[in-house]
């Protein structure tokens, strides 16, 4: 058949995308399959968001790991970013260590005192009851 003899609703004008009479449908496909990829890629995207913080503590060997790690499973399951602000807060800031000098303040009085135990302490006079009763 020849193009001029082809009836004018014939289906060789019909775009590639529109569904064809075996039911293959290939932008619903393709739109499926991209729909997927963006849902797993946003995933991804957000619990590598969500794992910053423990990856910043887990670097600097910070003494507080196990809190930056449960205020990131906080802001992870209860969707709180407020959670996920204190955990990167926290990550990124060293506390100072307030109980090192009381340690080392308590250690030196410990240590006099153990000095002065060694000596005899000198013995009270007693009083007898005769020298009670004057």
């Amino acid at each position: 058949m020849t193009p001029a003899e082809l009836h004018p609703m014939a289906t060789g004008h019909i775009p590639s995308y529109v569904t064809q009479a075996d039911g293959s449908d290939f932008l619903l496909t393709f739109m499926f399959v991209f729909t997927v990829l963006v849902i797993v890629l946003i995933g991804v995207g957000y619990f590598t968001l969500h794992s910053i913080p423990e990856k910043i503590a887990h670097e600097s060997n910070h003494p507080q790991f196990q809190l930056v790690g449960i205020l990131a499973l906080l802001a992870l399951f209860t969707h709180n970013g407020l959670f996920w602000v204190a955990a990167i807060l926290v990550a990124g800031f060293q506390f100072p260590d307030v109980a090192a000098p009381l340690r080392a303040i308590a250690d030196a009085i410990r240590s006099l005192g153990n000095q002065r135990g060694d000596e005899p302490l000198p013995a009270e006079p007693t009083q007898t009851t005769a020298q009670r009763e004057q």
